[in-house]
């Protein structure tokens, strides 16, 4: 049974090595992206704070995904960063992806956040179809200082609490 869940502790090395696994099953690169973060392997830590928060599903008890939603980084407006939302193939198709955006906008709605911004890369189609049926536009330039140089795809959604 697959269940969508906040992020403990335990499962730090399970997600870093889901999102390093998308990365390689789709060759994606690996300089200027997620892959490279340091934050990767302490995915709780990283979400342990104030207006920020990290799912992941789980399937009989592996994890298969995750996304989260945490202040964008060096901005001064109350916008939060859609981050991290990478599926096994396993987990694709079957409807997660837009459950997980729905879990994660909903908080970041709760946190009291106005717009949720997010990085991506050209490659990613299926999911920029998905960011647009959910309310995001596209952006001319990054916001920011994600430090994700090789994802020159930008959205961004407005929040409010009737468009969710």
């Amino acid at each position: 049974m697959m269940i969508i869940r906040e992020i403990q502790k335990e499962d730090n090395p399970q997600i870093a090595q889901v999102i390093r696994q998308v990365f390689i099953d789709d060759n994606y690169p690996k300089i200027g992206t997620a892959f490279a973060d340091t934050q990767l392997d302490f995915m709780f830590e990283t979400y342990d704070k104030e207006r920020a928060v990290y799912f992941v599903i789980e399937n009989d008890g592996k994890i298969i995904g995750g996304a989260g939603v945490s202040q964008l980084e060096n901005s001064k407006e109350n916008i939060c960063e859609l981050q991290k939302m990478y599926f096994l193939h396993e987990a694709r198709g079957k409807g997660l992806g837009l459950q997980m955006i729905e879990k994660c906008l909903q908080k970041a709605t709760d946190f009291g956040y106005e717009k949720c911004y997010l990085e991506t890369l050209p490659e990613m189609v299926i999911a920029q179809k998905l960011y647009q049926k959910l309310g995001f536009e596209y952006l001319c330039e990054p916001m920011g200082t994600t430090g994700h140089s090789s994802c020159p795809v930008w959205m961004i959604k407005q929040l409010t609490i009737d468009n969710l």
